[in-house]
């Protein structure tokens, strides 16, 4: 039985990647299979792959989410939607000296305002007097991960967003997907690579560490997803013809796997907290393109249930050694599952 201990590493400052590359594609690119590491491009992937395989991609799309506003009062407020609930509710974290009360206002970028509702756990309920979308896309910073220094410009509009983002929900980009741009996608489709969606919007949980030693302590964070039944007849035909099922990101395979709990993968939408940890059985997915993830993170525990908790200790001490970019605008991993 692992704990949490098990999960962490030392990285050194340098190897968090602050800014992406001009080119999405020219990333690095380890592969594990079994104990085998292989360094590559990330444009060699279409080399990996096969004709009939599968990449599952997450289409969502990041929401410029983070908010600098004040209260009624005068105090400083900072916002970070973390859900969407209709078009003029969200909920998000509220960060104040004093939490604010159901019934107050705050005025959000100096441009508008919204009430606080009810608590959700450690979230507010916000409502807007506008359309949620429109007022976000118009008014809000893109938020970008903690572990990254710099404040979000124009750059970081484009590049932290998939090519093939359409679905706004996230507050965190699906980050394995950055690595792709077009003329690769058509490579790969050239090749006889097909694709699939899936949405799931990403919530800030993602970042979050476990804070438990005793993994069955812990509480997972919730995320929306869905998966339209194309996807589902795309997954059941790659199955049935003995092609990989190529989960394009953590945050497809947790929509894929969630949905496949009943053993067989299965239309509709809903919230998952599917914490995979070492001994799980994978149903629907046989190989992940991930990046690199935080130490003691759900996302890590993850990637070791799926490759093998040693090699994945084993790759990640090989990519600090040949020095791989880490986190959202680091490099990716390839991955075959254990049980393929």
């Amino acid at each position: 039985m692992y704990s949490l201990s098990d999960f962490d590493f030392e990285l050194p400052p340098e190897r968090i990647a602050q800014l992406p590359l001009p080119d999405r594609s020219a990333s690095r690119l380890l592969q594990l299979d079994g104990d085998q590491i292989l360094d590559r491009h990330f444009s060699d992937i279409v080399d990996q792959l096969q004709p009939g395989d599968l990449l599952v991609m997450n289409n969502t799309r990041v929401l410029k989410a983070r908010f600098f506003g004040v209260k009624e009062t005068g105090g400083q407020v900072e916002v970070l939607v973390e859900r969407v609930l209709d078009d003029r509710t969200v909920l998000a974290q509220v960060r104040a000296s004093k939490s604010p009360k159901p019934g107050n206002r705050i005025r959000l970028a100096d441009a508008f305002d919204v009430t606080t509702g009810a608590r959700a756990g450690e979230f507010f309920t916000l409502h807007f007097e506008g359309d949620v979308f429109e007022l976000i896309e118009a008014h809000g910073r893109l938020p970008l991960p903690p572990y990254i220094e710099h404040s979000a410009d124009e750059f970081d509009e484009q590049r932290y967003q998939t090519v093939y983002s359409k679905e706004p929900g996230a507050v965190a980009a699906p980050t394995a997907g950055l690595h792709f741009d077009q003329p690769l996608l058509d490579k790969l489709a050239q090749k006889g690579v097909k694709f699939a969606y899936v949405t799931l919007h990403v919530g800030a949980g993602t970042f979050q560490p476990v804070r438990v030693e005793d993994l069955s302590e812990h509480k997972m964070h919730t995320e929306w997803y869905t998966i339209a039944q194309e996807t589902v007849d795309a997954v059941r035909a790659a199955k049935a013809a003995g092609r990989d099922v190529v989960a394009v990101g953590t945050t497809s395979l947790r929509a894929l796997e969630s949905a496949s709990q009943s053993g067989e993968l299965v239309a509709g939408s809903a919230d998952t907290a599917l914490f995979i940890t070492p001994g799980y059985t994978f149903k629907t997915v046989t190989r992940l393109v991930t990046n690199f993830h935080l130490p003691k993170s759900t996302l890590l525990m993850l990637v070791s249930a799926f490759a093998g908790f040693e090699p994945i200790r084993k790759a990640y001490a090989h990519a600090i050694a040949n020095e791989y970019r880490f986190f959202s605008y680091g490099d990716a991993m390839l991955l075959t599952t254990e049980s393929r």
